[in-house]
């Protein structure tokens, strides 16, 4: 086992294992981007409109979160702004292509 898949491979256990528990899957992309492709059953609320509703939305779910985006970056600052706001469970999955594959492997 590789370094690579030493430092990753954590991670998407990590997230497999939360999904299992029932955590939901937050896309944080535009919603052109979520319409040409999501992971079944996510949740498209897109970096810039998560504010206060749909910070009370998502509390209101009471699950552990998984975030993703097209490449990590917007979903690596939603985790960020999610802990900030008194979440205590969010796990960046990176893009939604790679957590797809996760899932359906």
């Amino acid at each position: 086992m590789g370094l690579l898949d030493l430092l990753f491979g954590k991670r998407k256990q990590t997230v497999l294992e939360a999904i299992e528990r029932g955590a939901k899957i937050i896309d944080v992309r535009s919603p052109q981007e979520f319409k040409y492709g999501n992971v079944d059953g996510s949740i498209n609320i897109p970096l810039d409109r998560l504010n206060g509703s749909a910070i009370k939305k998502l509390k209101k779910l009471n699950a552990p979160l998984v975030v993703c985006c097209a490449s990590g970056m917007r979903s690596a600052s939603a985790k960020g702004m999610l802990l900030e706001n008194g979440f205590d469970e969010v796990h960046n999955a990176g893009g939604w292509h790679k957590l797809n594959r996760w899932m359906n492997s």
